[in-house]
């Protein structure tokens, strides 16, 4: 993994919002940041290479303009302009970047529209930590929520949530979601002791998560909350009224990289505020 933070630029209006993120945060932690843009398309038709030669010049001048606006405070950016398919061109930037932002014209939460294909398959190949910043205002927002559910890449995204929390003197606020197995129905309500049960159990898997984290980070506010439910809907619950919010990947394997966890997915899917997804 590199140092510096690559920011995926498009001519949508977020990509202003995904750059100041980024630059924000590239100077809080002292790393170069690297603004990418791809211009995808071509096949080769005749005629295409006046067109394509337009497209990339465009390109270069967007890149630069944003390069230039942000440049200050000895902050460190490079630029580049590719040819190709987008999110391919982007994972592959990722495999020598610290972080991967892209933007999401989704505008957060009340929209009918899902987040599109692009997003997802980006942020499940990518090679590091890739965060999703949507078309809306987080303005007056508090709070870091990262989802725990006890998975080796669970452990990672709670150790990326609890160094931004800290980082942005936000509290962190873990979420551990338990779900009852479908009751049969001819057997009426849960027996008492069985929801306790489950409760009680993800409440000790939710405090094993965090254990160490106080002595890390001793500074650091820990919000605990172990909710019953469904866990995108829980999760997306909390961070329509965070600064931030952190999943994992459960991607495994060449094909299954290519392929965000159910909850992850869902969570992108209705976007809710910036959304960090760590493997």
């Amino acid at each position: 993994m590199g140092e510096a933070i690559v920011v995926g630029i498009t001519d949508a209006a977020v990509a202003r919002r995904a750059v100041d993120w980024a630059a924000q945060r590239a100077r809080e932690r002292r790393r170069p940041l690297e603004l990418v843009t791809v211009v995808g398309g071509a096949v080769g038709a005749v005629g295409e290479d006046s067109v394509l030669a337009a497209a990339l010049e465009e390109a270069r001048e967007r890149v630069e303009h944003e390069a230039s606006r942000i440049a200050a405070d000895g902050l460190v950016v490079r630029t580049r302009v590719e040819r190709g398919n987008p999110v391919a061109k982007l994972v592959d930037a990722s495999a020598d970047a610290a972080l991967l932002v892209i933007g999401s014209d989704y505008p957060g939460q009340g929209s009918r529209a899902a987040r599109g294909a692009h997003g997802l398959r980006i942020a499940a190949g990518a090679h590091c930590p890739v965060v999703v910043v949507p078309d809306a205002d987080a303005a007056g927002r508090s709070g870091v929520v990262v989802g725990v559910d006890g998975s080796p890449v669970s452990e990672k995204a709670v150790a990326f949530a609890a160094a931004e929390a800290d980082r942005l003197g936000e509290p962190l606020i873990a979420v551990a979601v338990w779900t009852p197995l479908e009751a049969p129905r001819n057997m009426g309500s849960y027996p008492a002791e069985y929801l306790e049960n489950m409760e009680k159990l993800t409440a000790e898997a939710l405090a094993l998560s965090l254990a160490g984290l106080g002595s890390r980070y001793p500074d650091l506010e820990i919000v605990r909350k172990v909710e019953r439910g469904y866990p995108s809907q829980i999760i997306n619950g909390l961070a329509g009224s965070a600064r931030l919010t952190v999943v994992g990947s459960h991607g495994r394997g060449a094909l299954a990289r290519f392929l965000l966890g159910s909850i992850s997915q869902e969570v992108l899917g209705r976007l809710a505020t910036v959304t960090a997804v760590v493997r």
